[in-house]
């Protein structure tokens, strides 16, 4: 039986770990963090693709259970006058969750077939033609066939296999923030957002508990020196981008000091220009994500699923690893890029940016057209289906048209 090594317990890692473990490999995932996450904010799947993966992996009722079922986003000035309202199916897509709900759900149904490593880390990859040997902070040292590093922007492995992260991920010029405070703003389920040039604040409701709310801001920046394991450094730098605004802002930063699961992180895009190196393959924004608006969750969750059914029938990892980049290279570009504008839109950088934005958002004409064209991006992956059986002996590959190719189209067409 193969061991494989994921790295990263988020999305992409237990995605993958449910799918080896159900073709059959013995699967190990290692988390930096000493639990699942808790906190963060909400993240959608749009598209068939989507859809059909979640409901072959059977965790779709259960996050039917948890969706949000998504906020409008409702644009105001200082004193509360509506400017703008985006319905909730801009951001939300066709199911929403939080990201801690559905790592929870992926962590529950994959648990029994992977064991998990919490508060551990890689720290070094030795391939040869055996495996990679592999050392953790913690000490300890195993070899394993392969390794998955689904461990996001920030990711360990692309940087111990394939080079530095400065090789690899863009700055797209702003940072993006998030944390729970209490709701003292009578909250509701619309998401207000407050804009000055190149900043937006924000806060909603936590659909779970109207008495706690959730924060966000992203603010225009160029690329920060800081230390990304340091909470109250980040805490520190929205105060100082934000101490000198009005609305609910004051509010928002009072509830920074008692914020136990803050996230912050640049608005970046990663650009690998072959997702494997030898044995070791990236899944997820590890190898093409975005930080935010690029559709990230649903392409880890279809990306675990190529990738565990290419490696479990195919001949060996390099052809598995080549498949799996062939068919999800072109949708995941295109729906990456949309991560290129989601800094911009939300916090544009002049008065008369976030007026255009008004302007033309509230036209139904243009916001119906953006709408489409999203759903457009997420229509436009064609996978082939994957048959497990009792073991990976017998599981077979079939092009199909579940997924949304067309009679005749190639299952790595766009």
């Amino acid at each position: 039986m193969q061991k494989i090594l994921i790295s990263g317990a988020s999305v992409a890692g237990p995605a993958a770990a449910y799918w080896l473990g159900r073709f059959g490999y013995d699967v190990t995932a290692v988390e930096l963090a000493p639990a699942l996450r808790e906190g963060g904010y909400a993240v959608d799947f749009r598209g068939p693709a989507n859809e059909r993966v979640l409901e072959k992996m059977g965790v779709l009722d259960d996050l039917r259970d948890r969706q949000t079922g998504g906020s409008a986003m409702r644009f105001v000035d200082e004193g509360g006058r509506q400017l703008l309202r985006l319905p909730p199916e801009f951001a939300g897509g066709d199911l929403e969750v939080l990201r801690s709900d559905l790592s929870q759900v992926l962590y529950d149904h994959s648990s029994s077939t992977a064991e998990y490593v919490f508060g551990d880390s890689i720290a070094t990859l030795d391939q040869h033609s055996g495996g990679v040997d592999v050392t953790f902070e913690s000490g300890t040292a195993k070899t394993f066939d392969l390794v998955i590093g689904a461990d996001g922007l920030h990711s360990v492995v692309r940087r111990l296999a394939f080079g530095p992260e400065q090789d690899y991920v863009k700055h797209l010029g702003y940072y993006i923030a998030g944390w729970d405070l209490p709701n003292h703003y009578g909250a509701e389920r619309d998401g207000l957002m407050y804009n000055v040039p190149g900043r937006l604040a924000s806060v909603g409701v936590d659909h779970r508990d109207e008495t706690k709310a959730g924060a966000m801001v992203i603010f225009k920046s160029p690329k920060l020196d800081y230390d990304r394991r340091d909470p109250e450094q980040h805490k520190q730098l929205i105060r100082d981008r934000y101490n000198d605004l009005g609305w609910h802002v004051p509010q928002l930063l009072d509830g920074l000091a008692g914020a136990t699961d803050l996230y912050f992180d640049s608005i970046s895009r990663v650009d690998v220009d072959l997702w494997s190196n030898g044995r070791v393959v990236l899944l997820g924004d590890a190898g093409y994500g975005a930080t935010v608006g690029g559709m990230g969750t649903g392409t880890a969750i279809v990306g675990a699923y190529v990738l565990a059914g290419e490696l479990a029938t195919s001949t060996d990892h390099a052809a598995a690893f080549r498949s799996y980049e062939s068919q999800l290279r072109k949708p995941v570009r295109g729906t990456q890029s949309g991560g290129n504008r989601t800094g911009k839109f939300l916090a544009p950088a002049t008065k008369f940016g976030i007026a255009a934005r008004n302007r033309m958002m509230n036209t139904p004409f243009l916001l119906n057209a953006m709408l489409k064209a999203g759903e457009k991006l997420s229509n436009q992956v064609a996978i082939r289906d994957y048959d497990p059986q009792s073991s990976r002996g017998s599981l077979t590959r079939k092009d199909s048209q579940e997924f949304g190719s067309q009679p005749g189209t190639p299952s790595t067409a766009k």
